[in-house]
């Protein structure tokens, strides 16, 4: 066992490593970035201007040495850089020559702004600058400022602000579709093809090829908007505190809820948590049916029935415990969507949470945040392969870790 973890946890650097290094170059790469609004205002900004802007974002730096600086902290600062020619080439679409007029002790002079040919610039004392943010590297917690939506704040700042909402919904919807579709899954394969059978396949079905998006949006529509017409207990159509108190209608009269108690958070959450369980519970009662029919075809399971033990007994104790074995692989996999969030479904339901704030750092190039997620994400998952190579020798004692 010990061989095995050291082995796995040399593994799981390098595939750190890698996806590190795969998806900071890819943003790194991406169009947009802190320097996308000068497009419409470069024209009133000299090189040195856009140079200094460049440094404070530590655009200056060569892309591996921002990489090692994001990932460990090192090289740590003051950098010194030699001086570069700042063209044409380090600002697209810079007009050159790009002229202005001004009025200069009452007459109208004409000068050159922007960049122009043959400038030297030297970096030395933007580089130097003891100003520039000492970081200590993602190794270390520290995942850089974000940069649009909490700008020149910490992204840690964001990620401890919307994780408690992600937990609340991914953790509730997580436990409901394992007291559900496990269940589910083991009843329809011990009736296989009778009419239960035939329901919970059909709505399995149903349930993992309706889109979240539109099954969100079709419950919004009659729960919140219809229901309220209509004079029925309706839910809230999204967000996850009310901004106001607010008034539900209820066959005894109306039901007035303060905005931030435990019923107002707690129906804010009805239609999200309902869209996440359904699509989960769909996939996986077939998954478990189709692991449960297989072992009970077993010889062990026919042994056990011959020598005349309950049938409870056998499909509890000798069948079920075998089934699960793959389903503890998509369930300890679940770990990082439960940390991650539902991208799409909180988006639907403008939940304020981890999926949510990955869309919007996507939406507004907020790349640190967006690197902050993906890194935690990849670290989850290589935890969660882990703990499912050590969960199969709890549930099935022929596995052994060498």
């Amino acid at each position: 066992m010990v061989n095995f973890l050291i082995r796995r946890v040399f593994e799981m650097a390098i595939v750190l490593l890698l996806s590190a290094a795969a998806s900071y170059a890819l943003l790194s790469f991406a169009p947009g970035g802190p320097l996308s609004f000068l497009a419409s205002v470069q024209i009133r900004l000299n090189a040195e201007d856009i140079a200094r802007i460049r440094a404070s974002y530590e655009l200056d730096l060569f892309v591996p040495v921002r990489f090692s600086r994001w990932l460990i902290g090192q090289p740590q600062g003051p950098l010194y850089i030699a001086g570069q020619l700042i063209g044409a080439d380090w600002v697209v679409g810079c007009r050159i020559p790009a002229t202005e007029s001004v009025i200069e002790n009452g007459k109208v002079v004409t000068r050159e702004v922007g960049c122009r040919p043959g400038q030297d610039v030297t970096l030395l004392d933007l580089a130097a600058d003891p100003t520039r943010r000492q970081v200590r590297g993602v190794f270390m917690g520290d995942f850089g400022l974000s940069q649009q939506i909490l700008r020149d704040r910490p992204v840690w700042l964001l990620v401890e602000s919307r994780l408690p909402y992600t937990l609340q919904l991914m953790l509730v919807s997580t436990t409901l579709s394992i007291l559900i579709g496990v269940p589910l899954g083991v009843y329809s394969a011990v009736k296989q093809y009778s009419i239960f059978d035939y329901i919970v396949t059909t709505l399995s079905f149903f349930g993992s090829s309706m889109p979240t998006f539109f099954f969100g949006l079709l419950m919004i529509m009659l729960f919140a908007l219809y229901f309220e017409q209509w004079n029925l207990p309706h839910l809230p159509p999204g967000n996850a505190i009310a901004v106001r108190d607010w008034t539900m209608g209820t066959f005894l009269g109306d039901w007035r809820i303060e905005a931030g108690s435990l019923t107002d958070r707690a129906l804010h959450m009805v239609m999200p948590m309902t869209v996440l369980t359904l699509f989960t519970v769909a996939g996986w009662s077939r998954f478990v049916r189709g692991s449960m029919l297989e072992v009970l075809r077993q010889d062990y399971v026919r042994t056990a029935r011959a020598k005349g033990l309950w049938e409870r007994v056998v499909i509890a104790k000798h069948a079920l415990r075998n089934a699960l074995i793959p389903f503890v692989t998509i369930v300890v996999f679940s770990i990082p969507g439960v940390f991650g969030g539902a991208i799409i479904t909180e988006t639907v339901f403008n939940w304020p949470g981890m999926g949510r704030l990955y869309f919007d750092a996507l939406g507004r190039s907020d790349y640190p945040v967006a690197m902050a997620l993906l890194m935690i994400t990849a670290f989850l998952t290589v935890m969660a392969t882990l703990v499912s190579d050590v969960l199969y020798t709890v549930v099935d004692p022929r596995i052994r870790l060498n």
